[in-house]
């Protein structure tokens, strides 16, 4: 009898094209190692080659400066080069899973939006990434890819190059970003990734009411080897270390993201590829088909970044999958969408999707309320709540609970706008299964666009005895 699959999932922190000097390669030297040293092509040819005198940093110096590691795509030409490679099917089909497809990519988009300065050059604009590989899924017919939602929390100083760990400190952008997603193309997230690799307590909160599937979690055994790199232990940024470091999803706690607990999301553990920490090795992989073949539901997540050439990583995984699976012989190994995987894995409950009727109640010429009502139960307590007004300016507020999960309405007057200075009111949920449900209303009229997004797929795959991966 077969066990369980594994569930392979790629997920792409997608942010277009990056620029890196030599003079800023440097600079993040400095940071990550406390190295003062002068920038130049000769050094830092040295420093590749390991040749330089680093008082034992050296290993761990060439790994960040790694070549492969400094072959930015800097333009979209060199973005779109590259994806031309991977997404043909001779490329996906190099490796078959084991019910004989190709590879998989989770498309996870950022919007660089906000921001003071931006010496790398990302390409700064709402929905431009977005827009972007959603065009690259219809030109190429990838319905198979999955679109889903990364998040770069600002610095203080608003720098487009730095990280940060709160959603909120220093700009509206994250409300911006999912209002305007809603309204200009009625979509929504149903799967996350962190910018960073970071969640604290307000995003781990804020998590909880909207998305049901996060590929957050870094939890690893310590290597010896993360820790020359100054930021990755005593819990900086990426901050996974009480975390389990299985490949089994778990709830978090309320009051630690970190530990499970009896919250309603999933947070599965996805490490990286092709960077210089937190890398995924074999015994990854091998722990992985065990927990597998004990019946355990596993996803193994991957993560790395558009902005490198994907190529030799997907490769390198391939390679690893191959030789583990071949010890392995009863456990299967399937590419998955993300959202798809998370269902299969852990055999989720279809439900249907959440239907979000609008209506609009007129108590005088000032006064306006908005009643929303859901049958099916949305995956947090209120839906999201965008509008837009005349003017153009997008907003995000919060409804009144009239039934938690249920039944919501939203008054428009002087305290918040009068419905006249409103032209678009967007309003989006998930279920528990992860569909999404978006509703847009243009008020004049009272017209609703409604858009189901992550509906089950085909069970086309799961033809093969025990595959539980519908597509």
């Amino acid at each position: 009898m077969a066990k369980n699959p594994v569930y392979i999932v790629h997920c792409i922190d997608t942010e277009g094209p990056l620029h890196e000097s030599v003079d800023v390669t440097f600079e993040r030297l400095r940071a990550i190692f406390h190295l003062e040293l002068e920038p130049s092509v000769d050094l830092l040819r040295r420093l590749q080659a390991g040749k330089v005198d680093l008082g034992g940093l050296e290993a761990a110096v060439q790994k960040v400066v790694d070549p492969h590691l400094l072959a930015y795509n800097d333009t979209w030409d060199k973005v779109d080069a590259m994806l031309a490679d991977l997404m043909r099917e001779s490329f996906r089909m190099q490796v078959r899973d084991s019910a004989g497809a190709g590879w998989i990519y989770n498309w996870f988009c950022v919007d660089h939006v906000d921001y003071d300065m931006n010496p790398r050059r990302r390409d700064i604009g709402y929905h431009n990434i977005f827009e972007h590989y959603r065009g690259l899924i219809r030109e190429n017919g990838s319905s198979q890819d999955g679109l889903h939602f990364h998040y770069h929390p600002h610095s203080f100083r608003r720098e487009a190059h730095r990280c940060a760990t709160h959603w909120w400190s220093s700009s509206d952008s994250l409300h911006q970003i999912l209002s305007r997603r809603v309204i200009d193309h009625h979509w929504f997230p149903a799967a996350h990734r962190p910018g960073f690799h970071v969640i604290r307590p307000d995003s781990h909160w804020f998590l909880e009411q909207h998305i049901p599937f996060d590929f957050s979690s870094q939890a690893m055994v310590d290597n010896g080897v993360d820790g020359a790199q100054f930021g990755l232990l005593g819990g900086r940024f990426g901050d996974w270390r009480r975390a389990p470091a299985m490949w089994e999803p778990y709830h978090p706690s309320a009051d630690d993201y970190q530990i499970p607990g009896n919250c309603r999301r999933w947070i599965a553990r996805c490490l990286n590829v092709g960077t210089r920490y937190r890398l995924l090795n074999e015994q990854d992989v091998r722990q992985a088909f065990k927990e597998a073949a004990e019946g355990k539901p596993v996803i193994l997540a991957i993560t790395n970044h558009d902005f490198r050439n994907m190529g030799p990583d997907i490769n390198a995984v391939r390679e690893l999958l191959q030789r583990v699976a071949n010890d392995f012989p009863d456990v299967p190994f399937l590419f998955c969408e993300a959202v798809t995987a998370m269902r299969s894995a852990l055999n989720l409950a279809p439900l249907p999707p959440c239907e979000l009727e609008l209506k609009i109640q007129r108590v005088n010429d000032s006064t306006h309320v908005l009643k929303v009502h859901s049958t099916t139960p949305t995956f947090g307590p209120q839906p999201w709540l965008a509008l837009r007004t005349v003017e153009g300016t997008y907003h995000f507020d919060n409804f009144d609970i009239d039934t938690p999960f249920h039944q919501w309405q939203y008054v428009f007057d002087e305290e918040t706008f009068p419905l006249t200075a409103v032209n678009a009111i967007g309003v989006a949920a998930n279920n528990a299964f992860g569909t999404t449900t978006v509703a847009v209303m243009d008020p004049p009229t009272a017209k609703i666009s409604r858009q189901h997004w992550n509906l089950p797929r085909s069970s086309a795959r799961a033809s093969l005895n025990s595959l539980p991966c519908p597509l």
